[in-house]
C-alpha cells in the first residue's frame, strides 16, 4: 500500500482533513481511535468508523517481527516480515531513535555492505516504511528516524519523501529528527529542498580519494567527493541543519594518513559532522576494522583541525546485527530447512506403497 492510495481510500469513506489526520496519527502513534472523550466535532463520520477495524488490520499486516536481537548497547535488530514474505531490517536504537530500511536488498553494491550482495529485489512503500516506526514505537518511545537500514532511499524517492512527509506532519517527529542517508544522489540535492519536510542529511562519503570511492561504491552516481561535499554545504545552509557525513573505517584503506589530511581539507569550517563508525565485519569479505585507539585517534586529530568528528559505535555489532546480516543468515537457514524437509518428504513417499 502506498500513502496516497492510503489517504484516497479514507476520502472514500467519507473522511475530511481533519479526519484523516486523526487516522494517520493514530495510526503512526500506533494507539487505538477512541471517540468517547472528544469534542463533537472530532467524531469521525460513520461510514469511516466501519471502516477502520479492517483498514487498521491491513496496516498491521503490512510489517510484523519475525525476530528480535537486543544488543549490550541498549538497540535491538529487529527482522522484520512484510506481507509478501520478505523481510528487511529495522533498528531500536539507544536515546529513542529507530533506523528503518527503504528497499528490500540495495542497488548501489557497497562492497563491505551484505545488503547490496543480492542487489535490489522491490522497493518498500511509503507505508511499509512507516510501518517500521509503528512497530518501533509499540516497544519504545520514537523521537528520531534514520532512514539508514536497507538500501539506498535516493532509489525510492517519491515513496521515502511520503514517509518523512507523514512522520514529521501526522507523526509527530521533528523534522531536523528525520534523517535521510544516501551515497549522493543528485536528485536528492533538487528535491529535498522543495519538499513539505525537509529532513536532516546524511551522506555517506567513506572516503576522499574519488578513485577510491568508485570502488567501494561501485554503482553510486558518480559524483567526486569535493562536489558532494558542496552540494552538501548548500543544503545545509538552506535548512539550518548540519550535513552528517558518514564514514566506514576499513582498517588499510581509508583510515590513513592521506585520508586524515584529505577529510582536514574538506570539511574544516563547514557547516558539518563527521560520524567515524569502525566496521560492522561480515563472513569472508577480507576487510577489518582498525583498532578503537586508531579511529579516536582519527577523532581527536580531526577535531584539532577544525572538524567535528564523532566517534560512533554500530548498533547491534555484538549480535553480528549489522545491516543486511540478520536477513542473510535468515535466508540462510530458510532454504537449509527446505532442502531437509524435501529430504524427508522423498523418504516418505519412497517408503510407501506403490501409487500412494
Amino acid at each position: 500500500m502506498r500513502l496516497p492510495e492510503l489517504r484516497q481510500r479514507l476520502r472514500d469513506h467519507g473522511a475530511a482533513p481533519c479526519h484523516a489526520g486523526r487516522v494517520l496519527r493514530a495510526w503512526v502513534a500506533g494507539r487505538p481511535l477512541d471517540n468517547r472523550r472528544q469534542r463533537a466535532e472530532d467524531f469521525l463520520p460513520l461510514r469511516l468508523r466501519d471502516a477502520l477495524p479492517g483498514l487498521f488490520d491491513e496496516l498491521r499486516g503490512l510489517a510484523r517481527v519475525h525476530s528480535e536481537h537486543p544488543g549490550e548497547d541498549g538497540s535491538a535488530r529487529l527482522l522484520v516480515r512484510l506481507a509478501d514474505g520478505q523481510t528487511v531490517e529495522s533498528v531500536l536504537l539507544p536515546r529513542d531513535g529507530v533506523c528503518v530500511s527503504t528497499q528490500v536488498g540495495c542497488a548501489v553494491g557497497c562492497v563491505f555492505c551484505m545488503t547490496g550482495r543480492a542487489g535490489l529485489l522491490r522497493q518498500l512503500s511509503g507505508a511499509e516504511i512507516v510501518a517500521q516506526v509503528v512497530i518501533a514505537r509499540s516497544r519504545r518511545p520514537v523521537r528520531k528516524v534514520v532512514f539508514m537500514g536497507m538500501g539506498e532511499p535516493a532509489h525510492n524517492l517519491d515513496n521515502v519523501l511520503d514517509a518523512i512527509e507523514l512522520l514529521g506532519l501526522e507523526g509527530g517527529i521533528g523534522h531536523k529528527n528525520l534523517v535521510f542517508s544516501t551515497v549522493g544522489d543528485r536528485r536528492v540535492f533538487e528535491r529535498l529542498p522543495e519538499a513539505k519536510v525537509k529532513p536532516a542529511l546524511a551522506l555517506s562519503l567513506h572516503t576522499t580519494d574519488h578513485a577510491l570511492r568508485r570502488r567501494l561504491l561501485p554503482r553510486a552516481p558518480d559524483i567526486a567527493p569535493q562536489e558532494l561535499v558542496e552540494l552538501g554545504e548548500a543544503y545545509a545552509r538552506r535548512t539550518g541543519y548540519p550535513i552528517q557525513y558518514q564514514w566506514t573505517l576499513l582498517e588499510g584503506i581509508n583510515d590513513t594518513e592521506a585520508e586524515l589530511e584529505g577529510i582536514a581539507r574538506l570539511l574544516a569550517g563547514r557547516y558539518a559532522v563527521m560520524n567515524l563508525i569502525p566496521y560492522n565485519p561480515t563472513e569472508a569479505d577480507g576487510y577489518r576494522r582498525p583498532s578503537w585507539a586508531r579511529a579516536a585517534e582519527m577523532a581527536r586529530r580531526l577535531h584539532v583541525r577544525g572538524v567535528l568528528a564523532k566517534l560512533r559505535h554500530s548498533a547491534g555489532q555484538d549480535v553480528e546485527g549489522g545491516c543486511g546480516q540478520l536477513r542473510a543468515r535468515a535466508l540462510d537457514v530458510a532454504p537449509s530447512l527446505a532442502l531437509r524437509a524435501a529430504g524427508h518428504a522423498q523418504i516418505s513417499i519412497s517408503a510407501g506403497p506403490a501409487g500412494s
